[in-house]
């Protein structure tokens, strides 16, 4: 069972010019960013850009995940397989992640994990905290 909205990533081309709108204009709070992407919360939601040099195409990685207890990840995803939904991407995040269309095309995913557990995985990778006045 979907327990709630995990995370939105939206693919973006101009990483510096998103940051600073989704910081400065809408108040989101930077937590970490690397050259292809960064992370911000906004509220309790976890709001992931990615640089997509597709971003203003129809095939770029926007998406929207669903939370999902690690218990029904299995038995959901077999169900969404079975469905016959199209997956558009194969995990290589951390988590278990789950990347298929709605009937009407819509890209989402199934994940088990938040943002505090992606920060630890992405401990000591390239890139850093965000300051304030970038």
């Amino acid at each position: 069972m979907i327990s709630g909205i995990n995370h939105i990533t939206f693919a973006v081309s101009d990483l510096d010019r998103s940051r600073k709108f989704y910081r400065d204009v809408l108040g989101c709070n930077e937590v970490y960013c690397w050259s292809g992407g960064a992370y911000l919360e906004a509220g309790s939601l976890w709001v992931c850009l990615s640089v997509d040099s597709s971003a203003s195409g129809s095939l770029d990685y926007t998406h929207v995940a669903f939370t999902v207890m690690p218990e029904d990840f299995a038995p959901l995803s077999d169900s969404i397989i079975k469905s016959g939904a199209r997956i558009w991407k194969q995990n290589q995040s951390e988590g278990d992640s789950l990347y298929f269309c709605c009937p009407d095309g819509h890209r989402l995913e199934l994940h088990i994990g938040d943002l505090q557990s992606r920060l630890r995985a992405i401990n000591g990778l390239q890139g850093g905290r965000c300051g304030s006045a970038q």
